[in-house]
This record gives C-alpha cells, sequence and structure tokens, in this order.
C-alpha cells in the first residue's frame, strides 16, 4: 500500500517541475528581448553622437598636427640656437684667447653632434658637422701650431739615442716653463680628440689582411709623429737610394731607434700628463702604433714585389720576425694590436710563406743527412750532455722545428698555425721515411754505427714529439684542431673524445709511426745478437751433463769451457750496444735479448738435457756466477729476468731429501689444485707444476728406492 501511494506522489510532482521551467524560460525570453531593444537604441545614440562629433574631431586633429608641427619646428630652433650659441661661445673665448673653454665648449659641440647622428634632419646634421668643422679647423691650427713650437724647443724628434740627448739642459730656468706649456697644449689637444674623430676618416689597410679593430691614435700623438712619418716616407719612398727592396732591416732597424729614442721622454713628461687628464692611453704604445702602420703599409706596398723571389721573400720574412721579436720583447708592444704578423697572414703571402718554409726546409734536411758529420753525436765526449747519443742530423732537424715553431707561434689566428702544424707533421714524416731508407742500406750491419745512429734518432724524435705534446702552446693548438675537426666532421666521436680528453695529442700519429719503426729496428738487433749468441752456444748445448764431476769431486768451480764462447759473444755485444744506443733504447734491447735468451736457455739447453749431480752444480754454477752477473751493471737482480733457467736450476739442485717430498707431493696432488705452497716454499714461482715435474725427471741422481 505504501509503495503505490509514493508512486502516485513522485508522477504528481514532475508536471508542477515542468511548468516552473517553462515560466522561467519565458520570463528570460522577455528579459532578452527588452536587452536587445536597450541595445539597438543606445546603439543608434552612439552613431548620431559620432556622426554629430566628427568635424570637432577633425577640426581638433588638424589642430593637433599644426602643435605638434610648431612643436618640431620649436625643437629644431632650439637645436640651431644651442648650436648657435655654442659656436657664439667659442668665438667669444678665442677673441679673448682664452682657448682651453673654447676647447672644451667645442667638445660639448661635439658630443651634440653624436646625439643627432640617429636623427633624419639631414639638414640640421649638415649645419652642425658645418660648424663642427669649422672651429675644429681653427683650433686645431692654432694649437698644432703652438704645440710644434713647443716641441721645437725640445729637439722633437730624437735622431740620437738617448745617451746623447740634451732635452733643455742648458736652459734649467725655462725648462718648467716649457714642459708646463707641453702640458698645456697637449691637454687643450686632447680635448680636440671627439672632434677628430668625427671628422677624421681613420686610414684603413684593406679588408683582406684582417687587422684588428681599433682607434685613431691620439691627436697630440699624431702631430708628434708627423715629423717622423715625413722621413719614413722621404726615406723609404720613391728612388731614394735608402729604399732598398732587398733591404727591410733598413726601414725595421730605423722604427725600433725612433722607438728606442723617445720611450724615456714618453714614459717620464708624456705619460703623467695623460694619467692626470683620467686618459687611459699608454703614450708609449700609442706612438709605437702609429710608427707601426708606416710599417704596415710599407710591407703591404712591398711584399707583391717580391712575392716570388724566395731569396728576397724569406729574407724579408726572417727580417720581420726578427723585428717583431724585439718589438714584444724589449718594447712591449701587445700581441693583439696590428702588427706585421697580420701582413704575413694574408692569404697570397701565407700560402707563398708556407711554400718558401718547406722548400728550405727540406734543402736544409737534404744537407742535414748528407753532412760527414750526419751520425756523429756533437756532445760524444761529453758523457753528462751525451745521454741521448743524439746523432747531429736529428739534433738539427729538431732545431729546424723548434725554430719553425718560434716563427709561426705569434701568427694572430689559429687556423693559420694549424697550417703550420700540418707543415710540422708532413717534415716529421718526409725524415722519418729518409731514415727508414737509410736504415734499410744498413740493415745487414744490424749492430753497425750507423744503424745505431738512425736508431737513436728515432728514439730522440720520438721522445721531443712527446715532451712537445704537454707544451701549453701545443695543447692550445690541439684545442683548436679539436674545434676544426668538430665543425668538418673529419673524426670519429671517438678520436674527438680522446684528443678532447687530452689521451692523445696532435702528434699522436708521427710519435706511433716513429715507435713502430723503433720496435722494428731493436727488434732486429735482438735478433742479430741472440743469433750469435745461439751460433756460439752449440757447444755448450753438447756439454756432458750427465757425466761432469760433482762439486764435493772438485777443488774450485769454473766456469765450464763450452759456456766461454757464448758468454764472450753475449759480453763484447753487450758492451758494443751500450756505447752505441742511448740508455733508453739500450735497457729495451737488454730486456728484450734477457727474454729470448731465458727461454733459449731453459728449452735447448735445460730441457733438452738430463743432469746428475755434477751436471746440476755446474749449470748453475756458469748461470748464476757468469751469465746473470754479465747484467748487473743494468739492474740490482739480474737473475729476476731469467726466472726459467733460475727455477730450473733450483729444482735440478734441490738436495736429495727436498726432492723426493716435492715428488711425492706433486705426485699425490695430480688432478688436483696445483701445490704452489710447496713449490714457492723451494723458491718456485713462475714454473707450473708439470714443468717442474719434468725437470725433476731430467735429474739421474735418484737413489735407488724403485721410485
Amino acid at each position: 500500500m505504501s509503495k503505490s501511494v509514493k508512486v502516485l506522489t513522485v508522477s504528481s510532482e514532475i508536471p508542477k517541475r515542468i511548468q516552473s521551467a517553462l515560466k522561467n524560460a519565458e520570463e528570460s525570453k522577455q528579459f532578452l528581448y527588452q536587452s536587445l531593444e536597450q541595445e539597438t537604441h543606445l546603439s543608434s545614440s552612439i552613431n548620431s553622437h559620432l556622426l554629430t562629433a566628427q568635424p570637432w574631431m577633425e577640426d581638433l586633429g588638424a589642430m593637433i598636427n599644426q602643435i605638434e608641427e610648431i612643436e618640431r619646428h620649436l625643437a629644431y630652433l632650439k637645436w640651431i640656437s644651442q648650436i648657435e650659441e655654442l659656436s657664439d661661445n667659442i668665438q667669444q673665448y678665442l677673441m679673448t684667447n682664452n682657448v682651453p673653454e673654447a676647447a672644451s665648449t667645442l667638445v660639448s659641440m661635439a658630443e651634440l653632434d653624436i646625439k643627432l647622428q640617429e636623427s633624419s634632419c639631414t639638414h640640421l646634421l649638415g649645419f652642425m658637422r658645418a660648424t663642427v668643422k669649422f672651429w675644429h679647423k681653427i683650433l686645431k691650427d692654432k694649437l698644432t701650431s703652438d704645440f710644434e713650437e713647443i716641441l721645437a724647443q725640445l729637439h722633437w724628434p730624437f735622431i740620437a739615442p738617448p745617451q746623447s740627448q740634451t732635452v733643455c739642459t742648458s736652459r734649467p730656468a725655462t725648462a718648467p716653463e716649457i714642459y708646463s706649456n707641453l702640458e698645456t697644449f697637449f691637454c687643450q689637444l686632447l680635448k680636440l680628440q671627439t672632434s677628430d674623430e668625427l671628422l677624421t676618416e681613420p686610414k684603413q689597410l684593406p679588408e683582406k689582411y684582417s687587422l684588428p679593430a681599433s682607434p685613431s691614435v691620439i691627436l697630440p700623438i699624431q702631430i708628434m709623429l708627423t715629423p717622423l712619418q715625413k722621413r719614413f716616407r722621404y726615406h723609404f719612398r720613391g728612388n731614394r737610394q735608402t729604399n732598398v727592396i732587398s733591404k727591410p732591416e733598413w726601414y725595421l732597424a730605423q722604427v725600433l731607434m725612433w722607438i728606442g729614442n723617445h720611450t724615456q721622454f714618453l714614459d717620464e713628461k708624456i705619460q703623467p700628463i695623460l694619467d692626470k687628464a683620467g686618459s687611459s692611453v699608454n703614450a708609449r704604445l700609442e706612438f709605437s702604433r702609429g710608427l707601426m702602420m708606416l710599417v704596415l703599409e710599407k710591407l703591404a706596398a712591398d711584399i707583391p714585389c717580391l712575392l716570388y723571389d724566395d731569396n728576397l721573400f724569406c729574407h724579408l720574412v726572417d727580417e720581420v720576425l726578427l723585428f717583431e721579436r724585439e718589438l714584444h720583447s724589449v718594447h712591449g708592444y701587445p700581441g693583439t694590436f696590428a702588427n706585421c704578423m697580420h701582413i704575413l697572414s694574408e692569404e697570397t703571402c701565407f700560402q707563398r710563406w708556407l711554400t718558401v718554409e718547406r722548400k728550405f726546409a727540406l734543402q736544409k734536411m737534404d744537407s742535414m743527412l748528407s753532412s760527414e758529420a750526419a751520425w756523429i753525436s756533437q756532445y760524444k765526449d761529453i758523457t753528462d750532455v751525451d745521454e741521448m747519443k743524439v746523432p747531429d742530423c736529428a739534433e738539427t732537424f729538431m732545431t729546424l722545428l723548434l725554430v719553425i715553431t718560434d716563427r709561426y707561434k705569434h701568427l694572430p689566428t689559429a687556423s693559420r698555425k694549424l697550417q703550420f702544424l700540418e707543415l710540422q707533421k708532413d717534415l716529421v714524416d718526409d725524415f722519418r721515411i729518409r731514415l727508414t731508407q737509410v736504415m734499410k742500406e744498413e740493415t745487414r750491419a744490424s749492430l753497425g754505427f750507423r744503424y745505431c745512429a738512425i736508431l737513436n734518432a728515432v728514439n730522440y724524435i720520438s721522445t721531443v714529439l712527446a715532451d712537445w705534446a704537454d707544451n701549453v702552446f701545443f695543447l692550445q693548438l690541439q684545442q683548436a684542431a679539436l674545434e676544426v675537426f668538430a665543425e668538418n666532421n673529419t673524426l670519429s666521436k671517438l678520436q674527438l673524445g680522446q684528443l678532447a680528453s687530452m689521451e692523445s695529442s696532435v702528434f699522436d700519429d708521427m710519435i706511433n709511426l716513429l715507435e713502430r719503426l723503433k720496435h722494428d729496428m731493436l727488434t732486429r738487433q735482438v735478433d742479430h745478437v741472440f743469433r750469435e749468441v745461439k751460433d756460439a752456444a752449440k757447444l755448450y748445448k753438447k756439454e756432458r751433463w750427465l757425466s761432469l764431476p760433482s762439486q764435493a769431486e772438485q777443488a774450485v768451480m769454473s766456469l765450464s769451457s763450452a759456456a766461454c764462447p757464448f758468454l764472450l759473444t753475449l759480453r763484447d755485444r753487450l758492451l758494443q750496444l751500450e756505447q752505441q744506443l742511448c740508455f733508453s733504447l739500450f735497457k729495451v734491447f737488454w730486456q728484450m735479448l734477457v727474454e729470448k735468451l731465458d727461454i733459449y736457455i731453459y728449452q735447448e739447453i735445460i730441457l733438452a738435457n738430463h743432469f746428475n749431480e755434477g751436471g746440476a752444480a755446474q749449470l748453475q754454477f756458469d748461470m748464476t756466477r757468469n751469465l746473470f752477473p754479465l747484467f748487473s751493471h743494468y739492474c740490482k737482480r739480474p737473475e729476476n729476468y731469467f726466472k726459467h733457467v733460475k727455477e730450473a736450476c733450483i729444482v735440478l739442485n734441490l738436495n736429495i731429501g727436498s726432492a723426493l717430498l716435492l715428488k711425492d707431493v706433486l705426485q699425490s696432488t695430480s688432478g688436483q689444485p696445483p701445490a704452489t705452497a710447496a713449490l714457492n716454499e723451494v723458491g718456485i714461482y713462475k714454473l707450473a707444476q708439470q714443468d717442474v715435474e719434468i725437470l725433476l725427471n731430467l735429474r739421474t741422481n735418484w737413489p735407488n728406492t724403485g721410485k
């Protein structure tokens, strides 16, 4: 009953809700219509208002435009008024001979000119520039004249060296006044720098020389340079006898002399003026920079005339490099300033330089290898100096490479330096090939003096290149090369990683080839000596080891007569090669030889024979008292290099009891883990268990116990 009541209640509520929703929708519709009517009315009012206001807007816009136009005219007139006011002030100052204030006012005018640079008012700009130019010329001419007069009183320029300069020393009373005037005019000229830079286009060499950007030389220094520039152009241009294309050293030496002659005066008299004026300019470097432009212009003019005369061109490069070295080291000229290396780096000139450098280097290599003293060490009689036993040709060659490095290390760009590095690597490879050719001619005499000298040369070059690889200059080149390789994708990721982590160096390819040649040559020498020793040891191999008298039967143990030939041969060859090879090579040589000898004696003499007690004792005596001591001069414990032989002697000479015990232990552990402890106890570390068992079976002095 209750369920049916609920159903009726729900069904009666649904129509009410629907009616309510419909009512709300009707109200919303009415509200929307009202809003639309209001919007239409409002829109109509706005349009009506806009139509009414349109004439006013047009009139107001025209008035605003007129106002803006008038404002522009006013601003324009203000600028003109300002310029004229400054111009009038300069005129007034000059009429009263107040040059310092006139110069300061011109600075203000020049600063206004700079502010106006972005303006589109071309006539205003023209008027401003013309006014600056007018007053700048008047002030510059007046101050230049006064400044030159003061310089003349100081006997400027100083053509004689500083020692003979007597600047104003004859008139001590007037000297302070002269220096005071010098400072006054210098500072006033310094004020004209801003306007001078505006009006004067700096003299530039063509872009192909890639000179670093630099400001103009300051005006007072320019004036001080004028008489020297005139002298330079007089002597080193045209048909003067001093202008000889084959004598670049004349004008280069002249410039260095001028810098040297004026350094003291610039440091002591001019620099304090600049410091006092708050300028960051270095007087001496500014003076040098001005003279340097004369040299660069001269080089740029001369180089095309002698580019294809190898001797003249090479001489020019040599003289320029000497000039650069003195300029930087003696006069402190920075490498970041424009210098001669920028001229030599120009593409045509640079490629010619590379070609000439290669040509003369190859000629020197021919000369050094054909010299009678090519394979003799310069220091052969001085033991302390001659550790590497470097033949003259190798030392001369590495000196040549070092000189080439010194010649190109101050080039302005890494790409140019890398091209020279490639030249050096090519020369190393060429020299290696030449050494290989000479070595092949000497192969039959692999222990001869010349063969050893070649080996010493290869070792020396490889060692020096490895040292250079850690040099800061070549590490910087490695970084530069890394960037080039990464850009060009010329190396694998592994190779790039090795270069970046410094695991490899710029000389690695060369060093690897030299090390391979060195190893091949050493191997050939070791094989040669080893063959000789083997031939001399034939009798020793056939010694009657089974029937030699025991130690008790001999008064004194002596070297086996059959061992003498091979030990003498070995001793003689060791002495010979110790004298002919450098220490590091000889060390590798004897260690390689010992390794072969150890195996040979063990396999061909010991394992190929049976030994009675006397035979085992004789073998041990020959080895420990005669063979091993041959190497005691080269290491403290030579027996450690003959491990097979040393341990075989131990096994063969164990007393009977120890030998039997060891034999039992080895047999009882057969097929089990090796009896390492038992072997170590008797001094066996190198030989395997099976080897020891074989050696024990080579003994013939076993007791008759049935074993």
